[in-house]
């Protein structure tokens, strides 16, 4: 029998179905398209009721809907239950009319949002333009979010998947992820945010396991201010066992990966440049961290692992290249390669053009266990400081090559103040806190 809707599922072949084969798999026999419900792409008034009547609708009917290519003004919008919401990547547009969101899903499972464009129009919302809470296997693929006035997407207490889309143009953050449960946030492009990139958190210090890969983040401002809360491409706090690989990231007002007290974090072959503070941060209550095979070209500090006033120890800083480091018009100026302070190895790095120190190793009496061997220092201000203050402990400093160095080749420190005379050369006093020995000087 012929009824409206399988004449309009059949014209939809060769758009909306063709696109839902070839994004998240051919769409069901059961599928719905919003237009049953009377909504209209291109009409300039508010159609949330009829589209929340179609997400109803279709609920209550297998939970695949189609939103055919348009544009559709809507707020407030709800999902409860399993759901696919499928449009046409580029063409399919949600723009808010007002409200405290655009979309919200929460307490269900199965949710799928593809192929939408979803625009806040810089109309003002709660936290975020769409919201999840509660959800498990989420996925969001293919969808762009813009103009938003606060963050773009949030995820709270949530898994699954968020990837391939872009998020652009917002007021805070791009994502917002928190008290996360298997999280993954993959091949995402993400630029021209106002504070934050991607920020992944949890409300106390415990395991999150999300894995950040493969996304591109950049210019990201720091519109809030603050000492380092803003301005990050990856913001990680209390979150352990994250791994954040394989990104781009550029041109951050601050960081291109922080870290704040999130134990078991790895930041694993990223690409890093031009970044206002500290390149990739591992900084207060954290245990555990490898910093491994990444890239750092243009920071004020490379790399930074530290806060063992705080509990901050215990990590692996190795196989990375760090060069073009800068000193800031700033009170706390930087221009430093690495600098680490407890618990820690530093082997395998090449560093270019620090002007203050390659290698910085301890601060104060912040100084426990520090290996650094086999790395290239070139081009430094000074090649390798260490800490000599009283309480500070043992550091190793063996078998680097370090080279073309403007002052010592190696500085003990007692805070920011040289202790000693350069410690490479022959007959130096060496500290009973330091072992020196096997460094190629040129």
């Amino acid at each position: 029998m012929f009824t409206r809707r399988a004449i309009l599922a059949g014209s939809m072949g060769a758009t909306a179905l063709g696109v839902a084969g070839a994004t998240a798999g051919a769409a069901p026999a059961n599928a719905y398209n919003a237009m049953d419900y009377g909504v209209r792409p291109n009409a300039p008034h508010d159609q949330s009721g009829a589209l929340q009547a179609a997400i109803d609708g279709a609920n209550a009917n297998g939970g695949y809907l189609i939103l055919p290519p348009g544009r559709y003004v809507a707020r407030n919008l709800s999902i409860s239950a399993p759901f696919c919401l499928q449009g046409m990547p580029g063409l399919t547009q949600l723009i808010l009319a007002g409200g405290a969101h655009l979309l919200q899903a929460g307490n269900t499972h199965n949710v799928t949002l593809s192929g939408i464009i979803f625009d806040g129009a810089r109309q003002p919302v709660s936290q975020a333009l769409v919201v999840f809470d509660q959800v498990d296997n989420l996925t969001i693929e293919q969808c762009e979010f813009r103009n938003s006035v606060a963050n773009s997407l949030s995820v709270r207490r949530s898994s699954g998947r968020v990837m391939n889309n872009t998020l652009a143009h917002a007021g805070a953050a791009a994502i917002f992820a928190i008290d996360s449960r298997g999280l993954e946030i993959c091949h995402n492009h993400v630029h021209d945010m106002a504070d934050n990139g991607i920020l992944v958190w949890q409300s106390k210090p415990r395991e999150d396991g999300t894995i950040i890969s493969h996304n591109r983040i950049e210019r990201i401002g720091n519109k809030s201010g603050g000492s380092g809360q803003y301005g990050n491409g990856i913001n990680i706090f209390r979150a352990g066992n994250v791994t954040a690989s394989d990104n781009r990231i550029c041109d951050c007002a601050y960081t291109a990966i922080r870290n704040h007290s999130g134990s078991n974090v790895q930041m694993l072959a990223n690409n890093c440049s031009r970044l206002g503070e500290v390149a990739l941060y591992s900084e207060f209550g954290f245990e555990g961290a490898v910093i491994s095979d990444n890239v750092v070209d243009d920071a004020a500090t490379g790399i930074s692992i530290t806060n063992f006033s705080d509990g901050g120890r215990l990590a692996v800083c190795a196989n990375n290249l760090v060069r073009r480091l800068h000193v800031r018009d700033h009170s706390d100026k930087r221009g430093i390669g690495i600098s680490v302070e407890a618990d820690t190895v530093v082997t395998g790095n090449v560093i270019e053009d620090a002007p203050v120190a390659g290698l910085a190793l301890g601060w104060g009496p912040y100084s426990r266990n520090v290996s650094a061997i086999g790395n290239i220092v070139r081009r430094c201000g000074v090649g390798i400081t260490a800490s000599v203050s009283r309480r500070a402990e043992q550091s190793l400093i063996a078998h680097n090559i370090i080279s073309g160095i403007a002052g010592a080749a190696i500085l003990g420190m007692d805070h920011s103040r040289p202790a000693t005379a350069d410690l490479a050369l022959p007959g130096a006093e060496i500290p009973s806190t330091l072992t020196i020995s096997d460094n190629l000087i040129s």
